[in-house]
């Protein structure tokens, strides 16, 4: 008895896997499905501290306006064209997007990696070290580009005019606090130890707002004081929301803005290549 042909099938299904195998799809620079999953880790996260988070985010910038506003002030009640009040709420605005963006990104980063090992966990899954910072600074920026407008918030009840350029502002910080968060990120790649994080705060995040043009103008800094401010993001940022409240220089904006992004590639790039030292090299 002769044995059963073979199935044509099977014959055709084998000649296809011995000889041109499937192609498998490639992957792309960025996979969404990892950026929205480290947006569900973070949101669930923020489920269960929004309410301190969002206390001292939208309450410490508060005080900073009505401290500085009432107490100077009482003072200088214009600064050129501007009341003191207005001059200084637009400028809080900036303080408030560097603090909310720049201490997560040192502080959680750091915690993260060090003591959580949360990092670990999530490069257990199907995510790269680029697409991981990515997520959680466009995480940060998102968050800050809310909670940096509440100094205009209580400005307008204390007389300052509303404009239609306000709804810009969410959008200036949202680029303010990418790129600050990143610097954060960065930073916590980069020192030795949490205690470590004294130097940078005071080395480099408070001469940031006090030479930004948040308080008072840069033309009655020193020369030298100028030059810095010029090089300083923050800078940048309180120029394009007090354009934006007060009427926009569209040049000088341009000039402005291409700074903020500038800033946030280059802190993109060391962010991911110092994460990536600490988490994979």
């Amino acid at each position: 008895m002769t044995a059963p042909p073979t199935p044509p099938t099977a014959t055709a299904a084998g000649a296809t896997a011995a000889g041109s195998p499937q192609p498998q799809a490639r992957l792309r620079r960025f996979e969404m499905a990892a950026v929205r999953g480290i947006w569900r880790h973070e949101l669930a996260l923020f489920k269960r501290y929004w309410g301190s988070q969002s206390f001292a985010s939208v309450v410490e910038p508060t005080f900073f306006l009505l401290a500085f506003g009432y107490g100077f002030g009482s003072m200088v009640a214009f600064i050129g064209d501007y009341r003191y009040l207005d001059f200084v709420a637009t400028g809080v605005v900036g303080v408030a997007a560097l603090f909310t963006s720049v201490f997560p990104g040192m502080f959680n980063g750091y915690i993260r990696r060090v003591f959580q090992h949360t990092y670990d966990a999530m490069l257990a899954a199907p995510v790269d070290v680029h697409e991981l910072v990515t997520g959680e600074a466009l995480w940060i920026a998102a968050k800050s580009s809310v909670y940096a407008c509440a100094p205009l918030v209580v400005a307008l009840f204390f007389g300052l005019d509303p404009s239609p350029g306000m709804l810009l502002v969410p959008l200036v910080v949202f680029c303010t606090a990418l790129g600050f968060g990143l610097f954060g990120t960065w930073m916590s790649s980069v020192v030795p130890s949490i205690n470590s994080f004294d130097y940078v705060i005071t080395g480099v995040v408070t001469p940031l707002f006090l030479i930004a043009g948040t308080f008072f103008p840069i033309d009655s800094l020193p020369g030298w004081a100028q030059n810095a401010a010029l090089v300083n993001p923050l800078y940048h940022t309180v120029e394009l929301v007090r354009h934006a409240v007060f009427g926009p220089r569209p040049l000088a904006d341009l000039g402005h803005l291409a700074a903020l992004l500038v800033f946030a590639g280059l802190m993109w790039l060391l962010a991911v290549r110092g994460m990536r030292r600490r988490l994979i090299d």
